[in-house]
């Protein structure tokens, strides 16, 4: 799949998404920030990438969060998996958050995040009286046993 890439004047210099290994799912997203942004335990904010992309439609970019921030200091992905539709052609950006107990600067190229392209068909809607048995059936959250 082709994904055509428009680099924004913020972008200049940066790396566009890239695979870091043959095997990579993500391709990984830089901060296209002028100065550093520092977050403060539960900060977030939006970080820019400086480009905009269009997306095949019937497909969608899911913005994920690196696992080696979230691991080593505890910065993630607010509504991950974000999702960037197929008819959005504004700047990509990735609402990062400070779930860590220091401050977190984020600096122009560093990695952010990773992007994701999955299928996305849209749905017809039928309104019906009846939705039919399940084993579930009307059990809500908790309903299927365990822990969680």
């Amino acid at each position: 799949m082709n994904i055509r890439i428009k680099r924004l004047a913020s972008g200049a210099g940066l790396p566009l998404p890239h695979y870091a290994t043959a095997g990579a799912a993500g391709a990984d997203l830089h901060a296209a920030v002028s100065d550093p942004v520092t977050l403060k335990p539960t900060e977030r904010a939006l970080i820019p990438t400086g480009f905009a992309m269009a997306i095949p439609a019937g497909w969608e970019g899911q913005i994920r969060p690196r696992s080696g921030l979230a691991l080593k200091h505890g910065i993630t992905t607010l509504n991950a998996p974000g999702t960037i539709d197929s008819d959005y052609r504004g700047e990509v950006g990735v609402i990062l958050i400070n779930h860590g107990s220091e401050d977190f600067t984020i600096r122009r190229e560093d990695r952010i995040a990773q992007i994701i392209f999955a299928p996305a068909p849209a749905a017809a809607f039928v309104e019906t009286d009846e939705l039919g048995d399940s084993q579930r059936d009307t059990g809500g959250f908790g309903s299927t046993g365990g822990t969680g």
